[in-house]
C-alpha cells in the first residue's frame, strides 16, 4: 500500500510533479517526514512528563502511593515529599526573617559605609553573622520537634484505665509522674509531652510554641532554638554598637541634636532603636532557657511549675544538664512521614481530619 504524504510536506508544485512521477522518492521522503514526527512528538512528551515530576516533587504531590504526610491529621505543612515539616502559620517566620535580612541590608548600606575604618570587613561580619541567624532559623523551622505517632487502633486500653480515670502513674528516679491521656491523638502521653493545639499534635518534651518561628519548640529542635536565639543576639549587638558609633560621630562631627539626626540619618535611629528592643528581648530569652538548662527543665514545666514541692527527676546536675544538651546526639523522629499508609490508617486518618 502506497503512503500517502501531506501536501504541506512539498514545498512548491514541481517537487509534486516529482513525488507523482516517482513513486519510490515520495514513499520515501513520507516515511522520513513521518519519522521526524514522531520523535518530535515523543520529545514533547518527554518534556511534558519531566515537568510535571519538577512540580510534582516540589508540591510534594504523588498519585501513585498515598504517604503519611499526604492524610497526617495535624496542622502542619511538609515540603519535598515530607523531607521538610513546617507550622501551620508561616506569618511569624516571614516576619522574623524579615527583620532580619532588611536590619543587615540597613546595616551594610547606611552604616558601615560611613565607619572611618576597616568598613569593608565590619560589613563582611556582620553578613556573616547574619547568614549563621539564618541557617539557624531554617533549622530551627524545618526539622521535625518531636512529633509523638498517634493511635489509629481503638481499644478497651485507650479508653480509660479500669476504675475509669484518664491517667496512668510512672515512677521515674524515685518520684511519681502522671501520664495524661489525650483524646485527639488517642495516647497516654510520655513524661514531659505535650499536645500543641496550634500544631494538633503531641509532642514529646515541649516546651513551647514560638510565634517568632510558627512551629513548635521541643525533644529535637531545642537545640537549634537557643542557637538561634544566641546568635541573632550577637548579631544585634554587634549592629547596634557600631550603629551606636556612628551616631556619636555625627554628633562629635557636625553638633547635631537628636532633630538633625532624625533629619540626616534616619535609618541609623530606626536601627537602633530596633535593635535596642531585640537586644532587650533576646537576652532575656536566652538567660531564661540557659537556667532551663542548667536546670534540665522545659518553659512548660516552668510555667506549669511541675516540680514545686517535689525534685525534678530529670536533673542530673549542673555540669551533666549542659553535657546533654550539648553533646547527647538527638533522636531519630518517631514519625516517618514519607511512609506508605495502609487503607486502614488512610481511611481513619480521613475520618479524623
Amino acid at each position: 500500500m502506497e503512503l500517502m504524504v501531506p501536501n504541506i510536506f512539498l514545498s512548491d508544485p514541481s517537487e509534486q510533479e516529482i513525488g507523482r512521477e516517482n513513486p519510490e522518492v515520495s514513499e520515501k521522503g513520507g516515511n522520513i517526514m513521518v519519522t521526524m514526527w514522531e520523535k518530535l512528538f515523543t520529545f514533547k512528551r518527554v518534556v511534558k512528563d519531566q515537568l510535571v515530576q519538577l512540580v510534582q516533587y516540589f508540591r510534594g504531590s504523588n498519585s501513585e502511593r498515598t504517604r503519611v504526610y499526604q492524610v497526617w491529621p495535624g496542622k502542619n505543612v511538609f515540603f519535598f515529599h515530607g523531607r521538610l515539616i513546617c507550622g501551620p502559620d508561616p506569618r511569624g517566620l516571614v516576619l522574623t526573617t524579615f527583620s532580619i535580612i532588611l536590619s543587615s541590608w540597613i546595616f551594610a548600606v547606611y552604616v558601615g559605609g560611613d565607619l572611618p575604618s576597616h568598613s569593608r570587613l565590619i560589613i563582611a561580619i556582620s553578613v556573616i553573622l547574619a547568614i549563621i541567624v539564618l541557617v539557624n532559623l531554617i533549622m530551627l523551622t524545618v526539622i521535625e520537634p518531636g512529633i509523638i505517632p498517634r493511635n489509629d487502633q481503638l481499644s478497651i486500653e485507650d479508653v480509660g484505665t479500669s476504675d475509669g480515670t484518664k491517667s496512668r502513674k510512672i515512677i521515674v528516679n524515685g518520684v511519681d509522674l502522671k501520664l495524661k491521656y489525650c483524646r485527639i491523638c488517642k495516647i497516654y502521653r510520655p513524661p514531659r509531652s505535650c499536645h500543641c493545639a496550634i500544631c494538633d499534635n503531641c509532642v514529646e518534651k515541649y516546651d513551647h510554641h514560638s510565634p517568632l518561628v510558627g512551629q513548635c519548640i521541643a525533644l529535637r529542635n531545642y537545640r537549634f532554638f537557643l542557637a538561634f536565639v544566641v546568635s541573632a543576639l550577637v548579631f544585634f549587638v554587634y549592629i547596634f554598637a557600631f550603629s551606636c558609633s556612628r551616631i556619636h560621630q555625627r554628633i562629635l562631627r557636625n553638633g547635631t541634636g537628636l532633630f538633625g539626626l532624625l533629619k540626616n540619618c534616619p535609618e541609623t535611629v530606626a536601627l537602633i532603636l530596633f535593635g535596642a528592643i531585640s537586644i532587650g528581648f533576646l537576652g532575656g530569652l536566652v538567660l531564661f532557657h540557659v537556667y532551663l538548662t542548667t536546670k534540665n527543665q522545659t518553659a512548660y514545666e516552668n510555667f506549669r511549675q511541675s516540680y514545686v514541692g517535689s525534685k525534678n527527676p530529670f536533673d542530673k546536675g549542673f555540669l551533666n544538664n549542659i553535657k546533654e544538651f550539648l553533646f547527647v546526639p538527638l533522636p531519630p523522629s518517631r514519625v516517618d512521614f514519607r511512609a506508605e499508609v495502609t487503607p486502614r490508617w488512610s481511611s481513619t486518618a480521613a475520618s479524623v481530619v
